[in-house]
């Protein structure tokens, strides 16, 4: 028998729930009330993690959807392997990593270190991917070592996100969608890293094939422009999701040092990484402020245990990370591909009320 899932805000907290008589996890939900993650607990020391994938796929698929996100926590682990094998069993393939914006290193195929930023620095909630024209539609997490201190991954509901912000706010930013603009060399990663190449003429066509506009500057950096939609409707639900790198990318979301560093240091389109309204105009300080209030209110921190493998529906929930003491191996992969020509939405549903959030 396959496991069944509880009504969402149907609480089992306080007592996990047997899924069915021959069933070999348990679910239940966090004792802070929070509606995700669903966390999914072995009953059986040394369950392997891809062999219950396999045959509980589609009770994934249907967790996934209604929670956002799946902590499967107490199987078995293998390093990468567990990834590597969970992805494929889960039925789909890892994906590479393209157009990169983080640091991260191979581990074993298309599995990943989940990013190499300074273990000081936190990284604010983002969507994987979202500014590429094709994106992940699920990301994984496998803990293999969980820090000694702090390291827990945020995660954040991209419909609740959406429901929270004023309506005005999000009809702007529908009519002119917003623009990533990105300057290669000197800070942050280099065009090479990015791109995955040292042949110019081969960046030139991933921009073009991708609708990036793209000039080469003095001492052969490279400036990119590309414009995105910012709200997303679910393949399989058709719920809508804020789903975009606006803020993530906003110079103002660094820590207030680096913002000063940087505006003391280039002008607002020469940042490493930066974001506009889709007409080139600087985002208010005050919309900014909102977004990230709104991604903060929907915030629920997961500190990791050995083991543990975090599933993200990547439209439907943000991640990032907190700052950690001593090592912290977290590996991550990506799979499910999805195009942004599938989801995107250009205006809200009739009978939406202005000047509130959408969930008035």
């Amino acid at each position: 028998m396959k496991p069944t899932l509880r009504p969402l805000g149907t609480s089992s907290r306080r007592s996990p729930q047997r899924l069915s008589a021959d069933t070999l996890v348990t679910t239940r939900l966090r004792d802070d009330a929070a509606p995700y993650p669903l966390i999914v607990e072995s009953r059986e020391a040394g369950l392997d993690l891809a062999m219950w994938a396999r045959e509980s796929r589609d009770f994934l698929d249907r967790a996934l959807v209604r929670h956002g996100a799946v902590l499967l926590r107490g199987f078995r682990s293998d390093g990468a392997n567990t990834l590597d094998e969970f992805v494929r069993a889960s039925g789909s393939e890892p994906l590479p990593y393209t157009e990169r914006s983080s640091p991260r290193d191979v581990v074993k195929g298309h599995v990943y270190t989940s990013t190499s930023h300074p273990s000081e620095s936190e990284i604010f909630l983002h969507n994987e991917q979202s500014y590429n024209l094709g994106f992940p539609g699920r990301i994984q997490f496998h803990c293999v070592t969980p820090p000694a201190e702090g390291g827990a991954t945020p995660i954040a509901c991209t419909r609740r996100v959406l429901r929270e912000l004023p309506v005005a706010l999000v009809e702007r930013f529908l009519a002119s969608s917003y623009r990533y603009i990105r300057n290669f060399g000197g800070m942050g990663l280099g065009w090479r890293t990015a791109f995955q190449t040292d042949d110019m003429a081969e960046v030139e066509r991933y921009c073009r094939a991708n609708q990036i506009d793209h000039a080469w500057l003095d001492g052969g950096r490279l400036r990119t422009s590309q414009t995105r939609r910012c709200v997303a409707r679910h393949p399989v639900s058709g719920e809508l999701a804020w789903f975009n790198h606006a803020t993530f990318f906003h110079v103002s979301t660094l820590p207030r040092r680096v913002v000063d560093t940087l505006r003391s240091t280039f002008g607002e389109d020469e940042m490493p990484n930066n974001t506009f309204y889709g007409n080139g105009a600087p985002i208010e300080d005050d919309t900014m402020a909102t977004l990230r209030a709104a991604y903060e209110r929907a915030k629920v921190a997961i500190p990791w245990q050995r083991g543990d493998c975090l599933v993200l529906d990547n439209i439907l929930m943000a991640h990032g990370r907190e700052s950690f003491r001593g090592d912290r191996n977290i590996v991550v992969a990506m799979s499910n591909p999805t195009r942004w020509a599938d989801v995107a939405v250009d205006e809200l549903p009739n009978g939406t009320r202005h000047g509130r959030g959408l969930g008035a």
